[in-house]
């Protein structure tokens, strides 16, 4: 007897990404976590716009534009000089921005969209060991009430952080290290009158030319308000106090909590201006580690987030790496258990995510020892989009095929890149032009088809009523026609002999021609994770 289909450990924003995106596809989850209540600390607080895209395709972004505030660049200082201030400024086409958000709303937007599909955390209950078969998983748990008991799930998802029980109990190696230094947070206010928006990142060069004191600071919802982080004095040097033997020296940990005037002192040395901190919200000292598992899953258990990748908070890559982990993945076990995929799709998770993570790691590790995104060597368009993480692809996957261009001279994405973005999409019925995410959102594949000609029309009909046969109409599917074009004049077109229909917008603006067709092809189609190409055309894939 099977209790639930997958079994998520840990209610960090990874796993409950992973709970709402199985719930929202249909499957049945249960979601444990080992704390009584959610933590009331700003650890996590960058949103990038890729995951915002996620969560627009989820159905929540909504509530986390109305929660968040803009993060509209970094003031640098270098020894009290100030250096090149560095602008988050993206593409037009791109529709979101780079945000700040403390962790504990992050964590309650998302368990409240989770709650509308009737599921909820399972809290103070953890999870003491596992094993699994050829059929699925029993884990052995215990319940607030220190009962203990036996749980069988088809899977298991460990998105239980640095120290992940899952990832132990599957003997995954963690390979990397540690940085020597020691930092403190702090969530503080501070009257100074530096711009609104922007981060700060206040250095101190030693005689050999080294960084020995640092202050960074990231604005967070309220007035005057920030995260800051910077080394600990050695008074508050928990070094050696909590790491067993064999442990990884990551995130918070020690009992000795930063005061005010901890704080204060170190606006005094680095500050850009005279400044006074208060309303001390919380504080804590935290070490920092870089390591990556081996593999991101073994047989029917799998590990995402901090589970599978910890490194440095440079350019907030990690919890916005997890969430996307969380969500590839998700969409993979629910098509999984539904009976639509062959097995094998669920090693795409581990062919697709490990080298994002890898790549994070290697790239936040030289930002951190370097002295900040901002010393980054490619042109700064590339940066940008790179640290927003939208030019996360897949190319490499075993779920992508070729479409014969050859990427360097595609005028549009290739396959496994990222779906972009297009406005001006119109019908007959709608008054206000429709962006190209309004019609993915809240839905799983979608089959998205362009045609400029009748010919191409013919072949995207075709196109359309073979998918809907081959996957017993639950691959929905509309058409994107230029707007002069005369397949564009139909509010829709038949697609089958079982009557559907299939929707045609006409793309007023010009904008989905340049940025989302195939460019050998008149076919595309999008999935719930990435944007992916296959033989007859680019899919666009979350």
């Amino acid at each position: 007897m099977v209790d639930t289909d997958v079994l998520i450990v840990g209610a960090g924003p990874v796993g409950l990404t992973a709970a709402a995106e199985l719930r929202r596809q249909g499957a049945t989850c249960r979601i444990i976590d080992r704390l009584p209540a959610r933590l009331p600390y700003a650890k996590a607080v960058g949103v990038q716009p890729r995951t915002l895209e996620v969560w627009d395709r989820m159905g929540m972004v909504r509530a986390a534009l109305e929660a968040a505030v803009p993060l509209r660049g970094q003031l640098t200082y270098a020894d009290g000089v100030e250096q090149a201030r560095l602008e988050l400024r993206l593409p037009p086409e791109v529709p979101y921005g780079f945000a700040a958000l403390p962790q504990y709303d992050t964590e309650r937007i998302i368990e409240e969209h989770l709650a509308r599909f009737g599921t909820g955390i399972e809290r103070g209950t953890e999870l003491l060991g596992f094993t699994q078969d050829a059929d699925g998983v029993v884990s052995r748990i215990a319940t607030a009430s220190d009962a203990r008991e036996e749980l069988r799930s088809r899977f298991l998802v460990g998105c239980d952080g640095a120290h992940s029980t899952v990832r132990k109990g599957l003997g995954l190696t963690f390979e990397g290290g540690a940085f020597p230094e020691e930092y403190m947070l702090a969530d503080v206010e501070v009257d100074w009158n530096l711009p609104e928006g922007y981060g700060v990142r206040s250095m101190h060069h030693g005689a050999d030319g080294r960084i020995d004191d640092a202050l960074v600071c990231i604005p967070l919802p309220g007035e005057r308000r920030y995260r800051m982080s910077m080394l600990v004095p050695p008074e508050l040097s928990t070094k050696g106090e909590n790491a067993a033997p064999g442990e990884t020296a990551h995130g918070l940990e020690g009992t000795r909590a930063p005061r005010l005037e901890h704080i204060q002192a170190v606006v005094d040395r680095l500050s850009p201006e005279p400044a006074t901190a208060s309303a001390l919200r919380w504080s804590s000292v935290f070490r920092i580690s870089h390591r990556l598992v081996d593999r991101y899953s073994v047989g029917r258990v799998f590990v995402a987030g901090d589970a599978a990748h910890i490194h440095p908070p440079t350019g907030a890559q990690g919890m916005n790496t997890g969430i996307q982990d969380a969500c590839n993945l998700a969409w993979k076990l629910a098509l999984m258990l539904d009976g639509g995929a062959h097995p094998r799709l669920l090693d795409s998770y581990d062919a697709e995510r490990r080298p994002v993570g890898k790549e994070v790691v290697g790239r936040t590790v030289r930002h951190a020892t370097a002295g900040g995104v901002q010393t980054a060597t490619d042109d700064r368009t590339t940066v940008m989009l790179r640290e927003a993480q939208l030019l996360v692809a897949y190319p490499d996957s075993p779920l992508t095929a070729t479409n014969g261009a050859d990427p360097a001279e595609a005028d549009s994405p290739g396959p496994g890149a990222r779906a972009p973005d297009c406005r001006g999409l119109t019908t007959s019925l709608a008054t206000t032009p429709l962006r190209l995410y309004d019609l993915l959102r809240d839905r799983g594949h979608v089959l998205v088809l362009y045609a400029d000609s009748a010919d191409a029309l013919t072949a995207c009909r075709d196109t359309a009523a073979t998918a809907d046969r081959l996957t017993g109409g639950k691959l929905p599917a509309f058409l994107v026609a230029p707007g002069d074009a005369d397949t564009a004049k139909a509010g829709h077109v038949p697609s089958g002999a079982n009557g559907r229909h299939l929707p045609v917008f006409r793309d007023e603006a010009g904008e989905f021609a340049p940025s989302g067709r195939p460019a050998r092809a008149p076919r595309t189609s999008s999935r719930p994770s990435c944007s992916r190409s296959c033989a007859t055309g680019r899919t666009p894939t979350w």
